[in-house]
């Protein structure tokens, strides 16, 4: 536990993963031409240890878990929407964030699941290093195995800092990525009241 001018936060690491994590760290900045025994640099390999563990904390994590330690069973047999989830992930090409928004829907088939549990199976997928295409697949088959609905729909928008900072440097471009099950790949009515609903998120 850290304490600082009232402030206080608690952070819990594996000793031991942090060790050897912050070795590499350390070695990488003395390859990129940098000393790591300078002042301003003396505690970055710990501080760099810890936060990519913490962005890859989804490893660790069972997305379907998340789901079953909430399921109800329900009547409801209207779509259920939660849009504008926020996304923060890790380009497993270079290693750099991307980040944008989650919209999901599902439309029960007798049973229902927490709300927040479909932001956590999002995070639980997003907190690993990623792709946008397999992220949005991943975040889909999650919910349609563990519920069991009549329909999965998922889309992302996102922007890459890998195309932003380096290579071809588009700085206003975004990615969209979809993925549907069941009734919103049957009925176009479905789907296409689902783009409806969220279309007035997009930017």
């Amino acid at each position: 536990m850290n304490m600082n001018n009232g402030y206080e936060r608690e952070e819990r690491f594996c000793e031991e993963k942090i060790a050897a994590l912050k070795e590499h760290y350390a070695a990488i900045l003395s390859l990129l031409g940098e000393d790591p025994g300078r002042e301003g640099l003396l505690k970055t390999p710990e501080r760099v240890a810890k936060a990519m563990t913490f962005l890859t904390k989804g490893y660790a994590e069972d997305p379907a878990e998340i789901i079953r330690s909430a399921i109800f069973r329900e009547e409801y047999k209207q779509m259920v929407l939660v849009k504008d989830i926020e996304l923060y992930s890790m380009c497993e090409h270079h290693m750099l964030p991307f980040y944008g928004k989650v919209h999901v829907a599902y439309i029960p088939d007798g049973y229902i699941t927490g709300l927040s549990k479909i932001a956590r199976v999002v995070e639980c997928f997003a907190r690993r290093l990623q792709v946008q295409e397999r992220l949005t697949v991943q975040i889909r088959d999650c919910i349609q195995q563990s519920l069991n609905p009549m329909g999965v729909a998922v889309v992302i928008e996102a922007s890459h800092m890998c195309m932003r900072m380096r290579g071809v440097e588009k700085q206003e471009s975004a990615t969209t990525t979809s993925a549907f099950t069941g009734i919103f790949l049957k009925d176009h009515r479905t789907r296409e009241e689902f783009m409806t609903l969220i279309s007035n998120s997009y930017r």
